[in-house]
């Protein structure tokens, strides 16, 4: 049981939050993600780790250590709901660019600054409104919110990517991804002089242990492997490519800062940088190669820089030439 007091949004905490709950322990001696099921507000242990995840939990004023810490009796557990996720995605007229396209799937170049999919915080204006303007039926392996997405970006890279329009296609391209068949090349402009010409970064990623809207390289993390090369060198900046091995969150942006070299103007794990490049951060999905779903055909995409991430070059060349 529990006292069960309700508070006016604050401040603190993430910025999507649409109510606040503090709650008292009475009995303690649970894990905190158990505990947690016994508010009406939290239906499923899945639930409350992804409020304990996203920094959305704080027991005594602190965020919790993980989601089997135990509570004890007379803790104070704050909760920050986030807003309810639309349960459906709605078709927008947004426009496209189509790379590819075919009646099994197509690829679009998406630009920096469009989410994926909807979110809270996010319920409309996503590359997956946009598509369900332009074919209606996109089959939903992954969920009412992400008809036909194989792969992810994050918002503010931009580049291919490759969506199911039936069922057949779906099943074969997550198929692809899952045994790494599908090849994904990457442009990065990172802070610093990468000394060695190509590595492998093979550090496994999982949530921050203290920002919990965070993704960072622990023990506890899912593997992760991520291949460079050195394209250019500046002054204090590095043109690299780069190919992924497994896609975990944020995992290019994760391992860059994990080698001192952040992604140029990625406010989450770097500094911003606003003054080096004009908008989002200078990473790039700019190759996509896999074997059509259908027909076996072995295809290959590539997508030109974006005009803010090709500006950032062309000065940090400019600069070098003196």
């Amino acid at each position: 049981m529990a006292d069960r007091r309700r508070l006016e949004p604050e401040p603190a905490g993430p910025a999507d939050t649409a109510e606040r709950l503090r709650v008292r322990v009475e009995a303690g001696g649970q894990r905190l993600d158990v505990w947690l099921l016994g508010l009406d507000a939290v239906p499923t242990r899945t639930f409350a780790r992804r409020l304990i995840d996203e920094g959305r939990v704080w027991v005594n004023g602190r965020p919790p250590s993980k989601a089997g810490q135990k509570v004890r009796a007379g803790d104070e557990v704050e909760i920050a709901l986030p807003p309810p996720e639309p349960e459906f995605a709605e078709p927008e007229a947004i426009p496209l660019e189509i790379v590819y396209e075919d009646r099994h799937l197509l690829v679009v170049n998406k630009p920096a600054g469009m989410v994926v999919h909807p979110a809270p915080g996010h319920p409309s204006g996503t590359l997956v409104n946009a598509l369900l303007h332009r074919v209606p039926d996109l089959p939903s392996a992954r969920g009412v919110k992400r008809p036909g997405i194989v792969h992810r970006l994050d918002k503010e890279t931009s580049g291919l990517l490759v969506v199911a329009k039936t069922w057949e296609s779906l099943i074969a391209l997550v198929k692809q991804m899952k045994e790494r068949r599908i090849t994904r090349r990457y442009r990065a402009l990172v802070h610093g002089v990468v000394q060695v010409d190509a590595g492998t970064v093979d550090a496994p990623i999982g949530r921050h242990p203290v920002k919990r809207q965070q993704m960072a390289v622990v023990p506890s993390g899912r593997p992760a492997v991520t291949h460079f090369q050195v394209l250019e060198r500046f002054e204090d900046a590095t043109y690299l490519s780069l190919e992924l091995d497994t896609g975990r969150t944020h995992q290019i942006r994760v391992h860059m800062a994990f080698l001192g070299h952040p992604v140029i103007g990625d406010d989450k794990y770097g500094s911003g940088d606003s003054h080096l490049i004009e908008s989002g951060h200078a990473l790039h999905a700019a190759e996509l190669i896999f074997d059509h779903p259908v027909t076996g055909e072995h295809l290959a995409f590539r997508a030109p820089l974006p005009p803010a991430f090709e500006a950032c070059l062309a000065r940090l060349r400019s600069k070098a030439r003196g």
